[in-house]
């Protein structure tokens, strides 16, 4: 297949969309198939590369200036060329190739759902509102989509307003392997880094603090929990940014009870982490996907997590689920429900908690790379035989 993949630019904040474009890209290459990556050149940002008028500047490279560029490249390509954009919030540039072979990679759509009111905990500013408008606008043009979960299908046609030819669930893939630590290995590792690792486990949480993460709730559930032990175990929170709301939640935590903040964590030691953890608390209000719930699994470390969708689809049925915390429940009642599910789960026999942790692991699987990529790439030929009916036996025999 011949593929032209649209990407966010350079100069963008967030990097996780381009990464994920150059994964596909090499993906794909490996398997033999042509891979042109597309994105805006910093032509007039580069001349405003910060302050207030920096994202403008951008605009004009993304909104203006690349839609000329690609109306003349689009010209030199050939019938069967397939358009890929890498993520739904290129929606824009989606009326550049309506009409030739596409397809929409759909992440998720938590920031539309925020601009049309229905996340609360996450209030969106006049320009934001407008700017996922003109977004949602674009990508509602588009014919096929690949979504990363049934809970963002189910938001592309619900919030998104599009009624696609087609829009396949097709999973994310891990991009790094995740797998157990044995023990000994894992504690000197983490005390080798400087890290108190105590011989009975620990609590865990990873995230950057996003609003959805709901650290301040896990912060609860820890604080209710620590008060009935007289040793409880510690809650490490890996990549968490001690804002105010954290440090005013942390004052409901009893003094036995130890939180410790770790950054700056590789590969390894992360892994290393989840090995030991005796629970990994992620109760997000809401999630895109969710990488940390499968990572801990692929270490073979229970999760806590929401009772909703992404989350009770990629947690599985070895997880144990809260329910989700709206911004008008009672956060006591709530951290009291967690608290409760956790020592339900820490005191499980040592036999349930070897087999569930086992099972976390063998549904981590599910979550494969390369898996993830197959299922791309089918996608993408049955919508280029779906355009090009007479080529449908060649791609049958196309590298896959």
């Amino acid at each position: 297949m011949r593929i032209v993949l649209f990407t966010h630019p350079p100069f963008m904040a967030s990097q996780s969309m381009p990464r994920f474009a150059r994964m596909l890209q090499l993906a794909y290459q490996e398997r033999g198939h042509e891979v042109h990556l597309w994105a805006p050149r910093p032509l007039v940002h580069r001349c405003v590369p910060a302050g207030r008028l920096s994202k403008w500047a951008g605009y004009i490279d993304q909104y203006l200036l690349f839609p000329l560029w690609v109306r003349r490249a689009m010209a030199r390509q050939p019938a069967d060329t397939l358009f890929v954009m890498a993520d739904q919030a290129l929606g824009p540039w989606v009326p550049l190739v309506k009409h030739r072979p596409h397809v929409v990679h759909v992440h998720d759509l938590l920031a539309l759902r925020s601009a049309l009111g229905e996340v609360p905990q996450n209030p969106t500013g006049f320009t934001g509102r407008v700017y996922q408008r003109y977004i949602r606008w674009g990508f509602a043009q588009a014919r096929h989509f690949i979504c990363i979960s049934q809970r963002t299908r189910s938001d592309l046609e619900r919030v998104g307003g599009v009624a696609p030819d087609s829009a396949e669930v097709v999973y994310n893939g891990l991009n790094q392997r995740f797998a157990p630590t044995p023990p000994a290995r894992a504690r000197s590792l983490l005390r080798a880094a400087g890290m108190p690792v105590p011989d009975d486990g620990l609590l865990l949480h990873v995230s950057g603090n996003q609003w959805y993460k709901n650290v301040t709730g896990i912060l609860r559930i820890y604080a209710r929990y620590a008060a009935g032990q007289a040793y409880p175990l510690p809650l490490w929170l890996v990549g968490v940014p001690q804002t105010e709301a954290v440090r005013a939640a942390l004052a409901s935590v009893p003094p036995q009870g130890k939180v410790h903040f770790l950054y700056g964590i590789d590969h390894a030691l992360l892994q290393a982490a989840y090995s030991l953890a005796r629970a990994f608390l992620f109760p997000s209000l809401a999630e895109g996907f969710g990488w940390p719930i499968v990572e801990a699994q692929a270490c073979g470390c229970p999760v806590i997590t929401t009772d909703d969708s992404p989350m009770n689809e990629i947690g599985g049925p070895h997880t144990v689920y809260l329910p989700l915390l709206g911004p008008d429940d009672d956060r006591k009642a709530w951290a009291a429900q967690g608290a409760d599910a956790l020592n339900t789960l820490l005191n499980e026999s040592a036999q349930a908690a070897s087999e569930r942790a086992a099972a976390c692991v063998a549904w981590s699987r599910r979550f494969d790379a390369d898996h993830a990529i197959e299922q791309y790439l089918q996608v993408y030929q049955r919508v280029l035989a779906s355009h090009h009916p007479s080529t449908e036996r060649a791609l049958a025999r196309s590298p896959s």
